[in-house]
């Protein structure tokens, strides 16, 4: 019963992290890559890293030399650079936006980092910039897990970055000073330990449970109302579902071991507290925003609310009737790049904070 509910915490909750994918629209001539376990066919444009790995992409909005903001989006749990971002090529035409989207370490076309790490992340995301040309200074935005990347540049390289967004951020329960009147009952903080425990001491184990056919395993999260809210169910009915997550795609053990790195890491031990972060951009040169929604079951408005009270720097927006797929709302997501860009403050999107 116990596994069962590991099973279902790891590749349900975090499920919800990593978006339902888009097609890609990458015309680019493919190529394959063999190695000792498997054939990676390569479609997307590529950067080498100084380490000698590879980091792959796509772009949207305005080309980049024409552009007048130049964004990072970070990806989530089992995602990729096809995830959806469901602001319109109007708004980014119309406000000169250029958007790269990438494979994060292990994912999709990247490679992978056996020594991935917080600062990894960081200095990854700084790296593709400077590869990529985009400026000194640049945008970031972190969806879901992919926060705990915007995180570290937060404290590792502020000074790289324009302005920085973190959507639906996952709350890492091992941060000493969330308060324990919020977390101890929630029973996310003892599943996250036992994900931990299995990832890092039983991984053949969860491998062998996710890929068998005998007995329902991830097939039993679809649709689960433990971790999706009606807003979020109606994006999974409507969306093709991202297929990292069937059983044949799990069988790559390469994706798989990557899958736990990425879980270890984000919710690990940290090597700073985000909650103990002192405000980076005291003249306002820059920017740090939080978007959560008040329906998210993955991450509770609750411990949301306690972040944003602990950094009073960044600025808190809350969507009332959203879930954790808020990058599936055309809505949030131009609100979201207004209100970094041109510093609006749209009134649906302020938090009612008396509420708690």
């Amino acid at each position: 019963m116990v596994f069962k509910k590991i099973v279902v915490m790891m590749m349900g909750c975090l499920r919800c992290a990593g978006q339902p994918t888009e097609p890609s629209t990458e015309k680019t001539e493919s190529k394959s890559l063999i190695d000792d376990e498997s054939v990676v066919v390569v479609t997307s444009p590529r950067v080498k890293l100084g380490d000698g790995r590879y980091l792959a992409y796509r772009e949207r909005g305005v080309p980049k030399n024409n552009s007048k903001y130049r964004i990072i989006i970070v990806h989530g749990f089992g995602s990729n650079k096809e995830m959806s971002f469901r602001a319109s090529d109007e708004l980014l035409d119309e406000l000169g936006i250029y958007l790269l989207i990438y494979d994060r370490a292990g994912y999709g076309e990247s490679d992978i980092n056996p020594k991935r790490s917080l600062k990894s992340e960081a200095s990854d995301i700084e790296e593709l910039a400077d590869l990529l040309q985009l400026g000194f200074r640049f945008y970031v935005i972190g969806v879901s897990l992919g926060c705990y990347p915007a995180w570290s540049c937060i404290k590792h390289i502020p000074g790289r970055l324009a302005g920085v967004v973190l959507v639906v951020p996952f709350v890492n329960y091992k941060w000493h000073t969330l308060p324990k009147d919020l977390v101890r009952d929630d029973y996310r903080k003892q599943l996250c330990r036992w994900v931990i425990w299995i990832t890092r001491y039983a991984r053949g184990l969860l491998h062998w449970w996710l890929t068998q056919k005998v007995f329902p395993s991830a097939s039993v999260l679809d649709g689960n109302p433990q971790f999706f809210c009606d807003r979020d169910l109606e994006v999974l009915k409507n969306t093709p579902g991202y297929q990292l997550f069937t059983q044949d795609g799990l069988k790559d053990r390469s994706v798989f071991d990557s899958l736990c790195s990425d879980c270890i890491v984000a919710f690990g031990k940290w090597d700073f507290n985000p909650l103990e972060l002192t405000n980076p951009y005291p003249q306002n040169e820059s920017s740090v925003h939080i978007w959560q929604g008040v329906k998210d079951k993955v991450v509770p408005v609750q411990l949301q609310r306690h972040v944003s009270e602990r950094l009073p720097w960044i600025r808190y927006h809350e969507v009332p009737d959203g879930g954790h797929l808020l990058v599936y709302d055309n809505a949030v997501c131009e609100a979201v790049l207004t209100s970094l860009l041109l510093g609006e403050d749209p009134p649906l999107y302020r938090p009612k904070l008396a509420d708690h």
